[in-house]
This record gives C-alpha cells, structure tokens and sequence, in this order.
C-alpha cells in the first residue's frame, strides 16, 4: 500500500514490531549441573574451544580464513564492554574465551613461548643437548614472529577504529 507524505507517494509494506509476546527473558532457559557433570562440561567445553582456535590459526595460515579476523588489546576490552553490558555470566564467558586462546597461543611451538620450550625439551630428548647458538635463533626468530603478530593485531584494531 500507499501513502501521501509531503505530496509525495511513499510506499509502505505495513511491518511493525510487536509489543506484545514473551520477553527474551521469558524465551531462555537455565540449565544446571551438578558439581561433577559441570566439571566435566567445562572440561568438553574448554577442549571444544582449543581444537576450535587450533582450527582458525591453521585456517589462517592456509588462507582459508582472513587474517582480520586477528584482534588485540583494543578489540578485546570493546568486547569485554560489550558482554559486561549483557551480563555477568556473558562477561564471564568472554573472559574465559580469551583465556582460552591466550593458553592455546602460549603452547604454540614458537620457541620464545611456552610451547616453544616444550619443543626444546624434546629436541633435546631426541638429539642431545642444543647449542646456545641454536637456542638463542630460535629466541630471535620466536620474537621476531610475536612482534609480527602482536603488530598485525594493532593494525587491524587501528584499522577498525579508523573504518567504523
């Protein structure tokens, strides 16, 4: 249908939102667990959430997911704003996905990180003893791939700040 609006003939479908209906509130419901069935779910959840963010780094690496999808410290505290603003149990749930990801990163086999010390320890199971000189490499090059990182994601938070 159509109306007049100004002398001009303005087109209108007749949508509306409804006032009337359950709320979200109404819409959700709350699931408990018992002490040990909530462990083991955080345990299934928590292993969910590190084969996922495995999964989006090798995406990453094999370009199958963009790499701007990377964020740093100013998208994380946008989304940490943005889930407090839900709720307490939403805020808790980002923090513990950030967290999450920080361990999986950390035990990357990047030698200047967590992983990357496991992967000495076992170079040195199989091969002996490493040389200082091999040790100190792989530190530089660890770093060098953590700058890169670290740089990327501050690009892509300045990059979003400045494109909206």
């Amino acid at each position: 249908a159509s109306v007049q609006e100004g002398g001009r003939e303005i087109g209108r479908i007749g949508a509306a939102v409804r006032d009337k209906g359950p709320s979200r509130s109404d819409m959700m419901i709350a699931v408990r667990y018992g002490s040990l069935s909530a462990l083991g779910k955080a345990i299934d959840e928590t292993w969910d959430k590190s084969v996922f963010s495995l999964l989006m780094i090798g995406k990453m690496i094999t370009g199958e997911v963009s790499w701007r999808n990377i964020s740093g410290p100013v998208t994380i505290a946008d989304y940490a704003g943005q889930s407090a603003k839900l709720g307490f149990d939403y805020y808790l749930k980002f923090l513990a996905l950030v967290s999450i990801s920080l361990a999986v990163l950390n035990l990357l086999p990047i030698p200047i990180l967590d992983g990357g010390h496991l992967l000495y320890y076992v170079l040195e199971v199989v091969r002996g003893p490493l040389s200082k000189r091999s040790m100190e490499t792989g530190q530089r090059i660890g770093l060098a791939l953590m700058i890169l990182l670290m740089a990327f994601a501050f690009y892509n938070d300045i990059n979003r700040l400045i494109s909206g």
